[in-house]
């Protein structure tokens, strides 16, 4: 699979946030259409769930999309329901700083899951 093979795919995005100490802050869902790829920008996602249709963007990498099984993916908390996606896409996003001052940028790195998600 190619980057420009995304365009116009939809996808349903599991985020997971740790802090510096590797505890889990919190989890998020998201989902949308996949509008455009760049191999130095990296993947925008139109979200869907936003009126406004804010874009989402995802690192450049192809290790953290998998095939989705066909279904209706519901998470109230997270305002989601997608049908059939075409791809579920994880990541892991981990604080790379104790503390930042306030009005410094803070620093995260992220981290695909490369193992395919389990579907309840």
């Amino acid at each position: 699979m190619e980057l420009e093979d995304l365009i116009n795919k939809t996808c349903l995005i599991g985020l997971s946030y740790f802090d510096i100490d590797g505890e889990q802050i919190k989890q998020s869902q998201l989902s949308g259409v996949v509008v455009a790829v760049d191999e130095e920008d990296g993947i925008s996602v139109q979200l869907e769930k936003n009126n406004d249709k804010a874009i989402f963007i995802l690192p450049p990498s192809l290790k953290a999309w998998f095939i989705a099984p066909a279904g209706h993916y519901k998470n109230a908390e997270c305002n989601l329901d997608i049908e059939n996606p075409d791809y579920f896409v994880t990541w892991d996003i981990n604080k790379t700083k104790e503390a930042t001052p306030e009005g410094e940028h803070e620093w995260w790195g992220w981290e695909p899951r490369i193992v395919p998600p389990t579907v309840n």
